[in-house]
């Protein structure tokens, strides 16, 4: 099987996503697609994993967390869900949508 690059790549949408197989070049497009699939499905709280690394992914996660219009909050995930290399995120449920 030839793989297209034109072609989006789905994944599956569950309530965590692990950045680690995205570059930075591809983060807030995954992200933002994520976010609103995850809403679209009933999944109101997620685990965005960016490792800890220099912080480059976690920077361009808050950066977008910040200004995206489905997110009340976010905080860093508890040590056992990852710590600073992870972020929790809570989305606005579809019935909160103007």
């Amino acid at each position: 099987m030839e793989i297209n690059p034109e072609e989006p790549i789905e994944f599956p949408i569950s309530d965590e996503i692990d950045l680690h197989t995205f570059s930075p070049s591809e983060t807030r497009s995954a992200v933002n697609e994520y976010l609103y699939e995850c809403q679209k499905r009933g999944i109101y709280e997620v685990r965005i994993i960016h490792g800890k690394g220099k912080g480059i992914q976690k920077n361009i996660i808050r950066t977008l967390l910040n200004e995206h219009p489905l997110v009340i909050t976010f905080r860093d995930a508890p040590p056992i869900s990852g710590g600073w290399g992870a972020t929790i995120v809570e989305l606005k449920r579809k019935d909160m949508e103007e």
